[in-house]
């Protein structure tokens, strides 16, 4: 049997190699002329959700599609059966947009291609979900009171209550209220942070925060800041009216803080320098700080060892200071530092860094929402000494800067955005924009990077290929647009790349 075997194999092996001989020289041809009953189906389906309810939709071209058609079902109904909410045919390009869709909704979509002479492709399909809607307007400053506030809203936009936390507040909506867009909620305490969501149903259709008033002490130029200041109690807010406060230096010595009266109208602080002392709390809120005459100091100045209570710069344009923005150069233990929702430009940081921290120590610092432009073009951007560890070997400083954009900043290829040289800490380098720069990460063996990724370098070539001794470089996942911005000459950072607008990199107010 086995010799009948080894015959037979050794035929069809001939057989094998003269077909192969045969046939050779047409396969290729075959295989680049391959016909078929029917399309290929779409490829690479992509939906990306934008402005909350609105779902722009792309596939890859198919050989051979005179058209393509789009079929939309609610629920996320996989299976794809009864009545489509949207059907579209004729498409020619190969990206359509949906919009207005309902928010929070779960969705179901796939495409076919259509040609001529030929079977339509099978279906690609998809789920997606929109984002809750956000239809309220920004608050009106002067619609915020002690214990209530003013809800706007386009008018007639249907919802059914306003929900409030904290304290469980439930607003049910009346038809004068939906006419109007607007509604007024009482029973609210005194400088406290609430969320009010607009709801139709269990639908929200936008969402809001807000701080109440608190006790504030108002404050006009024709007031003597330093002695109301001098004068004040522990936690004074003063409450500054429109106007220019020229001050060369302000001493802080208490937990205060200094804030517009209308944030829509922000006073300015002309020249001045803050000098922190006793373990004090400053928060500065919608203010303009212009160090245009100043000493040449830097904007904050933290004078005497110490442990510290919060700083907080919030929703502050602050420009035109020669040394750096803050300065730690004594034995300062700051239980948190929060920047956010900045505007800086045009900060020499001569003799100094933008922040910086050379004997002290922040044991939360939060960098976010900013931009800063024009600055430190000589020197270090982020600048945190081994010494605050030396003076409090017991702290590890959580870093967190994300969502930010910088535009000619450090601009020197031998210039850090992170001179950080803490023994003890955490960085997280998430979501922003570094653009048109020469400057690079880090070189120092120290800095901990726990965190870095989804950021964006437009001419910024050193982020991410540096040739610095020891150089740190961002190896993970980073992209490279042009952000497409407005005017940057003039400070507008409005971008209009599309895929940055749909990922929220860089400052949230350009997008």
């Amino acid at each position: 049997m086995n010799k009948y075997i080894k015959h037979i194999t050794a035929v069809l092996g001939v057989a094998v190699m003269l077909f192969a001989t045969s046939c050779g020289d047409d396969i290729a041809d075959e295989i680049t002329s391959l016909e078929t009953s029917r399309l290929f189906s779409p490829t690479n389906l992509t939906i990306v959700i934008r402005n909350q309810v609105n779902a722009a939709i792309s596939w890859k071209k198919v050989n051979n599609a005179k058209s393509y058609t789009l079929e939309l079902f609610e629920n996320g109904n996989e299976n794809y059966e009864g009545t489509p909410l949207k059907s579209v045919a004729d498409i020619t390009s190969t990206s359509y947009v949906i919009n207005g869709l309902l928010g929070e909704e779960n969705y179901s979509l796939r495409v076919k291609a259509v040609g001529e002479g030929i079977a339509d492709s099978k279906w690609t399909s998809e789920t997606f979900k929109t984002d809750a809607e956000q239809i309220f307007y920004a608050i009106d400053p002067a619609e915020i009171k002690k214990t209530e506030v003013t809800l706007r809203w386009p008018e007639g936009e249907t919802a059914t209550t306003i929900n409030v936390t904290p304290g469980d507040i439930v607003y049910t909506l009346t038809a004068e209220d939906i006419a109007a867009g607007a509604a007024t909620i009482t029973g609210l305490q005194k400088e406290t942070d609430y969320t009010a969501k607009l709801l139709n149903g269990t639908r929200t259709r936008g969402t809001l925060t807000f701080k109440t008033k608190g006790d504030t002490t108002p404050v006009s130029v024709e007031d003597d800041l330093v002695a109301l200041l001098k004068d004040a109690d522990e936690g004074t807010i003063f409450s500054m009216l429109e106007g220019t406060y020229e001050y060369p230096t302000l001493t802080i010595e208490k937990n205060v803080t200094f804030k517009a009266d209308n944030s829509n109208k922000k006073p300015i602080l002309k020249s001045t320098i803050f000098h922190v002392k006793a373990g004090a709390a400053l928060t500065l809120e919608s203010l303009i700080l212009d160090g245009t005459a100043s000493s040449g100091d830097q904007a904050i100045v933290y004078d005497e060892d110490g442990e510290y209570g919060a700083l907080t710069i919030k929703d502050c344009e602050i420009a035109n200071y020669t040394k750096g923005t803050l300065y730690v150069n004594k034995k300062c233990n700051i239980v948190s530092v929060t920047i956010t929702n900045n505007v800086y430009s045009n900060i020499e940081c001569n003799g100094g860094d933008f922040i910086d921290f050379r004997n002290g120590i922040a044991q939360t610092f939060e960098y976010t929402n900013n931009t800063a432009y024009n600055s430190a073009l000589g020197r270090d951007f982020f600048r945190m000494d081994a010494g605050g560890s030396t003076n409090f070997p017991g702290v590890t400083s959580k870093i967190n800067i994300s969502n930010n954009t910088f535009n000619n900043v450090t601009n020197n290829k031998g210039k850090r955005i992170l001179y950080i040289r803490l023994a003890s800490h955490e960085i997280t380098f998430n979501k922003n924009i570094l653009a048109n720069t020469e400057g690079y990460y880090s070189n120092q063996t120290s800095t901990t990077i726990k965190e870095m990724k989804d950021n964006n370098y437009f001419k910024a070539p050193n982020f991410t290929a540096s040739t610095q001794d020891k150089a740190i470089n961002d190896a993970g996942t980073y992209t490279e647009l042009d952000p497409g911005f407005k005017d940057a000459a003039k400070g507008d950072f409005t971008i209009s790349n599309q895929d940055l607008i749909d990922a929220a990199i860089g400052d949230s107010r350009w997008r």
